[in-house]
């Protein structure tokens, strides 16, 4: 079973990076990070899909099983980093792959409108987005060690457990 990672914040030292790393560490899932920068603004045009950058992200994410979406949230949506490599990628890399979803909230919104906005769009690529979804707020963060909480650790864990689960059943659907 092969997990991915996608930290969608274009922040190199923001909350969702600090949750991305950690579910990497703690999990071994290998982690796409969007706040490098690689990844061009989308325009449709071919030539696009043969950067490096493009071809690397619509690889790895060809090849995994199963995915977490982390974003932080802007104006009730995800950001714009993440949407705009989702926009590289369609059925062919998330058709019928468990994908579960993260948000940072930091303006008390409570993180629920981009939760749907990216339930929108995993519908859109033919994901299978999990039912159970996680808001993490700025006090679950231990900046000092780049690291999350005990209590917070504990719903990603959930998080990771239901993740897991469906795509076990992915994995042996799929032979």
């Amino acid at each position: 079973m092969k997990l991915l990672i996608i930290n969608g914040s274009p922040r190199k030292k923001g909350r969702t990076g600090i949750a991305s790393r950690f579910i990497a560490k703690k999990y071994g899932v290998e982690l796409i990070d969007l706040s490098i920068g690689e990844i061009p603004l989308y325009n449709g045009e071919e030539e696009q899909y043969q950067m490096p950058a493009v071809k690397a992200l619509r690889e790895k994410v060809a090849n995994a099983d199963g995915f977490i979406l982390a974003s932080p949230e802007y104006h009730s949506g995800m950001s714009g980093a993440l949407k705009n490599a989702l926009d590289f990628l369609g059925n062919e890399q998330f058709a019928n792959k468990p994908v579960a979803l993260l948000v940072v909230a930091g303006g008390g919104k409570g993180g629920i409108n981009a939760l749907s906005n990216m339930r929108i769009v995993g519908r859109g690529v033919y994901a299978n987005v999990i039912p159970r979804q996680l808001v993490l707020d700025p006090d679950c963060f231990d900046y000092e060690n780049d690291w999350l909480f005990e209590e917070p650790a504990k719903q990603v864990d959930q998080l990771m457990n239901d993740l897991q689960m469906y795509t076990n059943m992915y994995v042996q659907m799929k032979g």
